[in-house]
């Protein structure tokens, strides 16, 4: 990718949320992330007519779209086979709701959470290679139906304090459609607690990376801020991730809709997006 290279970014937001930003979504032909599959009453509704008013919003649009998962009380890491079993049953409602707006991402949640020494849990020496074998179990079914809809699994970072948990896993599926996702107000969290800042964690992932949430902190909770406002350093992020030859998808994800067009001027204004 050019040095020069000005991203363009996009934005995640509900359905009722898109009449507000249509406009800016479709002139720009901006990433987008639809987040109405999170919610299991959602996926146990009438999900239908959700992604119909998807569609009739997005008319004109052509842009790369994706959905967040569910993730609620749901883990893909996990030895009991009947919580296993209602994690592949809400990530394929994910997907079946996502085909029917043509999505070609989903966002799933790290399984990794730590309690102690971000080098000491979740490493070799302590089991990684069966908790692997965990999500693959739980996974198969959802990699296949993800693949056959040419549908990407981004795997978000949550609790992570150390990449290489999180990037052995992705490496592991061997498969274009199961990659990795940054979370810069998770990491930089994280960071603050012995885990690599978000420029840190694009470099050791680089060669997965294929989406990031992009939202400022304190670091003091997950604030979803737009970005400025926090203490996030955004120029080393935007410099490491311009060196990609596949730029990923850049979504806001703002607590705040209203933040949204004010957390893309900024990056704008400081010459790392428009």
């Amino acid at each position: 990718m050019p040095k020069d290279t000005i991203f363009t970014i996009g934005a995640a937001m509900k359905a009722a949320d898109l009449s507000t930003f249509s406009d800016w979504l479709i002139s720009g032909q901006r990433d987008l992330e639809i987040q109405d599959a999170i919610f299991s009453d959602v996926l146990d509704g009438d999900w239908q007519a959700v992604a119909a008013q998807i569609n009739a919003a997005l008319d004109g649009y052509n842009g790369r779209l994706g959905i967040h998962g569910p993730f609620i009380d749901i883990s893909i890491m996990t030895r009991d086979p009947r919580a296993r079993e209602l994690t592949q049953t809400r990530l394929l409602q994910g997907l079946e709701f996502g085909a029917a707006i043509k999505a070609s991402h989903m966002v799933v949640h790290s399984p990794f959470k730590y309690f102690g020494d971000p080098f000491i849990p979740h490493s070799p020496e302590l089991g990684q290679a069966a908790e692997i074998e965990q999500v693959h179990q739980t996974l198969e079914p959802v990699v296949a139906a993800a693949t056959a809809m040419q549908c990407t699994l981004v795997i978000e970072t949550i609790f992570d304090l150390n990449t290489n948990p999180l990037l052995n896993l992705v490496r592991s599926f061997e498969s274009d459609y199961v990659r990795f996702s940054i979370d810069t107000g998770h990491v930089y969290i994280t960071h603050l607690r012995g885990g690599p800042t978000p420029d840190q964690w694009a470099a050791a992932g680089k060669d997965l990376l294929a989406h990031i949430h992009l939202q400022d902190t304190d670091g003091r909770s997950d604030r979803h801020w737009a970005p400025g406002n926090g203490n996030i350093n955004w120029y080393a992020f935007f410099k490491i991730i311009g060196q990609l030859e596949t730029p990923p998808r850049l979504i806001l994800e703002m607590k705040e809709p209203a933040d949204i067009l004010r957390g893309a001027a900024w990056l704008a204004e400081q010459g790392l997006a428009k």
